[in-house]
């Protein structure tokens, strides 16, 4: 017994003491080196998993994003090891060792459990945790958990993080261990370790807590504390989002998610006055006479020419899930995803320069239909007090008119608030996932497949209307996350594209039911009276990216089809638009006179030399926002300089800093067109008609 008892001691001749300062302090040191490493392993672990996005980035860059990340992973070690730093201040609470190795096991596992969830968050978006978390969670809970148990190994990471965990409990008992002092077992009583005094303690912990500020702070200049800018130092987007750490992101994210929504408002920065007249010369034409001048911004009467309209009365628009631009055949890719696009491309007017002005569908939703941009604090408009201003976007415009309409959706219309937001704007007929009966293929987590979407609104449009004029949005839903479809695809699966490939599967099964609808449409009496308008409500990422704005998640194809249109403007349009533009377009083609105050204007009745531009903003609550031209792109985050980028897209996509002197005009028409509309829609004036 005596023999086993000496195994069990770290030595026969010694004991543990109580921790003394000098093993507390080691106890602090090596805990911190534990947790850097961690989540220097975490970040290794990041690039491994997307190892897709490294392309030809030198290996030099993500050293730097090491060195970068080893900045950001220090602050958050200071932030766990805090409460050992208090612990200097008293004796009793530097010996409750017991207590120190729980709550750093237990700040390291939670920090762990989110390393692991971020592997595919940013997969899918190409972002560190952001306020998306939240976004998710503040819908129905039921449906996102739906999304993550079928879209992704939820049980294996669940067993891995309880591993993980467990070696991390063992971790810091060992260097418990490690750090305490030793005392003979020989030593006579009385002749132990001394607890320091006071004055000793109070030294040592004002030199640890000024150390600590200095990590906490990353840099020695004088200045802000280290920002997420700070780890943009290279060339390579991948990089410089690696260099962040997803923890100290996502708690960003949730002082600014749940603080007041608008102190995350884009703040003024030039005169009223000045902004407002610079945004009526962005946006008013010759074919504007401007109303309302002193209450409202831009509520104008336009008349179209009479030469630009078409011979349609009835209006559908097709908001494609997920329709990335740099995958469409139409725009110069050479996957062979979407046939049926490009066959239809043919048949009507494509514009190749086109953005979604968000990265997700209820951004591109309010965007095309309300005609009112993805500002900074209002990301999820659709769900704010705000949303219940009524806008002047197609429902309002075209209800004026006498126009039926129908809203044909996948899934559940509760979801982003859909029925609560379009009924308030003037659409009454909802047709969603409950109201199909014995469809091809039920998804899970979202509801029925494209397939199902498409056949029903082809048959409600063929069957129940035509005796007025009408507009119609059909909503696809397939090609997102976890992409379920239905067994016996009516596609070849997609192969070649590494973790793309069911991504691109889902996008190739969509192609294939929008053609199917229009092959149904086109035998129908309304087809050749209607305007069709194809557009996708968001892009997705590639294995690249254009910019740190990540272009590729917001060029989508917008392509109109109706009778004349290519004889009255060609085949393909280099004018560049966002969704916002597409009321105005709509309106111009179906003539006279209108009253609204949409944020965009009709592509098709520019001002000559007129190439337009567009403002997008992603996902997310931070205020990092950009103004696009057709060859340029000046990107805003906030509190940085912004950056100004020559791009190109299409088949040759590429993007190149500016090394150049900034823009003034585009950060002035940026800076104007965010701050006026942030205040119209504060002052609730952005419709038709005051509603104040």
């Amino acid at each position: 017994m005596a023999h086993a008892h000496a195994l069990s001691t770290p030595s026969s001749s010694s004991r543990l003491s109580h921790p003394t300062l000098k093993s507390h302090l080691l106890f602090t040191l090596l805990s911190v080196l534990a947790l850097l490493l961690v989540y220097s392993l975490l970040r290794a672990a990041l690039l491994a998993y997307n190892h897709e996005l490294i392309g030809s980035t030198p290996a030099s860059a993500f050293a730097e994003a090491f060195y970068n990340g080893l900045r950001f992973d220090l602050r958050l070690a200071v932030f766990a090891c805090a409460p050992l730093l208090l612990s200097l201040l008293s004796v009793r609470a530097m010996a409750a060792r017991a207590v120190q190795r729980l709550w750093l096991t237990v700040f390291a596992s939670l920090t762990l459990f989110l390393g692991v969830t971020e592997l595919d968050f940013y997969s899918e978006f190409h972002q560190r945790l952001n306020s998306l978390v939240f976004q998710y969670f503040q819908e129905d809970p039921a449906t996102v958990l739906s999304m993550l148990w079928h879209g992704f190994p939820v049980g294996r990471y669940l067993l891995a993080w309880a591993f993980a965990t467990w070696l991390l409990a063992r971790l810091f008992n060992r260097l418990d261990l490690l750090s305490r002092p030793r005392t003979s077992l020989q030593k006579p009583a009385g002749h132990g370790h001394r607890s320091p005094a006071w004055y000793w303690r109070g030294a040592v912990f004002v030199a640890c807590l000024l150390l600590a500020v200095l990590a906490a702070r990353g840099h020695l200049r004088q200045g802000p504390p280290l920002r997420w800018g700070d780890a943009y130092t290279t060339e390579s987007m991948f990089a410089n989002q690696l260099g962040l750490n997803g923890t100290l992101t996502l708690a960003s994210a949730a002082m600014a998610s749940f603080s007041s929504h608008r102190d995350n408002a884009w703040q003024s920065s030039m005169p009223k006055l000045q902004a407002l007249e610079r945004v009526r010369q962005l946006l008013l034409t010759d074919h504007d006479q401007l109303v309302d001048a002193d209450s409202a911004a831009i509520r104008r009467d336009f008349t179209p020419p009479a030469d630009g309209t078409l011979k349609v009365r009835n209006v559908v628009v097709i908001l494609m899930e997920s329709f990335a631009g740099h995958f469409v055949g139409a725009l110069g890719s050479s996957a062979g995803i979407t046939p049926n696009f490009d066959r239809l491309a043919k048949q009507g007017l494509l514009f190749d320069r086109f953005f979604s002005n968000g990265t997700h569908t209820h951004q591109g939703m309010f965007a095309t239909m309300a005609c009112f941009p993805n500002l900074p604090g209002f990301e999820y408009l659709m769900r704010m007090p705000e949303g219940a201003h009524q806008f002047s976007g197609l429902p309002q415009l075209l209800s004026a008119r006498g126009y039926d309409n129908l809203y044909v959706y996948n899934g559940n219309f509760q979801w982003d608030n859909q029925s609560g937001f379009f009924s308030n704007q003037g659409m009454s007929h909802f047709i969603g996932r409950e109201d199909f009966v014995d469809p091809v293929f039920m998804d899970p987590t979202w509801g029925v497949s494209d397939q199902d979407m498409f056949d029903r609104g082809a048959a409600e449009l063929a069957s129940n209307y035509g005796d007025k004029p009408f507009y119609a949005l059909l909503q696809t839903l397939s090609n997102h996350t976890p992409y379920a479809l239905p067994e016996n695809l009516p596609v070849e699966p997609v192969s070649g594209h590494g973790s793309a490939n069911e991504h691109l599967t889902a996008m190739r099964y969509a192609d294939w039911a929008l053609g199917q609808f229009f092959d149904k449409a086109r035998q129908a009496p309304y087809f050749k009276d209607t305007l069709f308008v194809v557009v996708g409500d968001h892009g997705f990422g590639s294995t690249e990216q254009l910019t740190e704005m990540d272009l590729y998640r917001f060029n989508v194809p917008l392509l109109l089809i109706a009778p004349g249109i290519q004889e009255k403007f060609g085949a393909v349009s280099h004018t560049l638009g966002t969704q916002i533009d597409i009321v105005p377009t709509i309106m111009g083609r179906l003539g006279g006179e209108v009253r609204h105050q949409c944020w965009g204007r009709d592509l098709l009745n520019l001002p000559a030399g007129d190439r337009g531009i567009g403002v997008i903003k992603p996902s997310g609550g931070d205020q990092t926002v950009a103004i696009v031209t057709p060859e340029r792109i000046l990107i805003q985050p906030k509190g940085f300089e912004p950056r100004l980028y020559d791009y190109q897209l299409g088949a040759s996509p590429r993007a190149e800093r500016v090394s150049a002197a900034i823009d003034p005009q585009l950060q002035q028409d940026l800076d104007a067109f965010l701050q006026t509309a942030t205040r119209s829609l504060l002052e609730n004036t952005a419709g038709v008609r005051d509603s104040r």
